[in-house]
């Protein structure tokens, strides 16, 4: 499959606020607001889609990939990402995460990159730590734990 990132628009914004996923993962699922859109449009919001122009997820950057109660630090690169609901539990999750932190890493090849989960949601843990994440902090919003997880950025040795 090939994927490309394209810049969010309002069409996807409002297909990806309309998805459902299935429980406990219906704890991600958004509502449709102007608001919700006008974050998805002037935040660091991308969309990820394959060779026909489908919706296959998104990604997001910064501030907007941060759960508010957490603490992070600012020298860190934050990631969220949405797997569009019918791709989830099929085993694409590696690929797409993958194609993500490539661009990622391609574009800011120096920096560390850190991302929250909640902690019910083992199979995106499972693949966080497949690709190098590794848990640094716990905390708690509500009645939901989030785990911060951390993919250092190794620094040259070159001499």
């Amino acid at each position: 499959m090939h994927l490309f990132i394209k810049k969010m628009d309002r069409r996807m914004a409002a297909e990806i606020l309309l998805w459902r996923y299935e429980p406990p993962y219906d704890f991600y699922n958004n509502d449709l607001t102007g608001g919700n859109i006008h974050e998805m449009l002037h935040r660091s919001y991308y969309a990820v889609v394959d060779i026909y122009g489908r919706l296959v997820g998104f990604f997001c950057l910064g501030e907007s990939a941060r759960v508010p109660n957490g603490t992070y630090s600012e020298d860190m690169i934050d990631i969220g990402l949405g797997l569009e609901p019918g791709r989830t539990g099929k085993g694409m999750g590696y690929f797409f995460f993958s194609y993500i932190l490539h661009h990622i890493q391609h574009a800011f090849p120096f920096t560390s990159l850190r991302l929250t989960v909640a902690s019910f949601n083992e199979r995106a843990i499972r693949l966080y730590i497949k690709s190098g994440f590794q848990e640094h902090s716990r905390f708690n919003k509500g009645e939901t734990v989030f785990i911060i997880m951390v993919k250092y950025k190794a620094l040259s040795t070159n001499r």
